[in-house]
């Protein structure tokens, strides 16, 4: 059965947790009237084909474009940034060169917004961008000018206070050795990128403004990447030890990698270790769900990519489009991890 837009609900208001809606109704795709399916070329540059997160995101995008939409497959070109802005850059550029009608970017470096922003509207094409937020002075300056540009992603201060709220509501609210305080280790993505900085910074956060005491043995970079949230862990295991109550990951695949040194390592997350991540991967919710994992953050690829084509449809169709698009970002815990991966599987 074909994936549709999904449809997530907020828990109650007052409640800790947040639930994923059971089969519910998808939405009706975006009406078309007006726009060229058969024809219509759209550009896509993800910032490197190999993260686990933005495949799935590239997927679906492609997916929605030619299953749920109509576009023609061979009007569609996706291509690989190799976490290379120039030569990210060189792609915008063959995309103009090709007349392409509008790109969904996803940018290796999210600064160069202004410079790729003003090379796509000399060209009169329409951008959309996705998952990597330039800065608000950018965004400001579409609205302002009049720039066919916008920004389709998730607010990463939410996913950062959702991981915290996941170790707020363990047992003993992260304090495994009962001393008053947690003490964690941050591995971080890129340290350039908001939503490294923002989960870095609100998942902390979220303990000290409910009154807990945090101690921050060691913040490190991993750069999304598993392996080096593999020996990052590693390392602080050996020099810290029992000391670390808390891991917190930017990410899934950094989480993973750090699962396979706390297994290592012969610690027991849950028990005298607690570990969350961001995006829901699937190997992450199966690891929540058999107890390796305390939580992670789904980080809403199907929703996020459906808005983003859904906002160059209308770009497409000569109508105005806000500068920010947010979705919600949701928690997955043990009590909706299965929920979650039945509506990826």
């Amino acid at each position: 059965m074909k994936k549709k837009f999904l449809s997530l609900i907020l828990g109650a208001a007052m409640t800790a947790s947040m639930m994923v809606a059971p089969a519910m109704a998808a939405e009706a795709p975006i009406d078309l009237t007006g726009v060229d399916v058969e024809n219509a070329k759209v550009g896509i540059s993800i910032y490197k084909f190999d993260d686990n997160f933005m495949t799935l995101y590239r997927t679906e995008l492609v997916r929605y474009l030619t299953e749920d939409l109509g576009f023609k497959e061979e009007n569609i070109t996706v291509t690989d940034g190799k976490n290379d802005q120039a030569e990210q850059t060189n792609q915008i550029n063959n995309f103009i060169t090709a007349g392409v009608d509008v790109m969904i970017l996803n940018l290796v470096q999210s600064s160069s917004a202004p410079q790729v922003t003003d090379l796509c509207n000399e060209a009169g094409i329409p951008v959309v961008y996705i998952n990597r937020q330039p800065e608000e002075a950018e965004s400001d300056r579409w609205e302002s000018e009049g720039i066919k540009a916008t920004y389709v992603g998730a607010d990463a201060r939410q996913s950062g206070t959702f991981q915290g709220e996941e170790i707020l509501e363990t047992a003993n609210g992260g304090d495994i050795n009962g001393d008053g305080k947690v003490s964690y280790i941050m591995v971080q993505g890129d340290p350039e990128n908001v939503d490294a900085q923002y989960r870095t910074e609100f998942s902390v956060k979220a303990l000290t403004d409910a009154g807990v005491e945090v101690e921050e043995l060691l913040l490190q970079r991993g750069d999304w990447d598993q392996a080096k949230g593999q020996q990052i862990v590693q390392d602080a295991l050996t020099q810290f030890g029992e000391q670390i109550e808390v891991v917190f990951c930017n990410n899934d695949a950094m989480a993973l990698g750090a699962l396979q040194s706390i297994q290592a390592a012969g610690r027991v997350v849950n028990e005298d270790i607690y570990l969350v991540g961001v995006d829901a991967l699937t190997d992450a919710l199966q690891n929540i769900q058999d107890g390796n994992m305390t939580g992670t953050v789904f980080n809403d690829h199907i929703s996020q990519a459906q808005t983003a084509v859904n906002m160059a449809v209308n770009y497409l169709k000569g109508e105005e489009v806000a500068p920010i698009n947010m979705v919600d970002y949701v928690k997955a815990t043990s009590e909706n991890a299965g929920d979650i991966l039945a509506l990826l599987q």
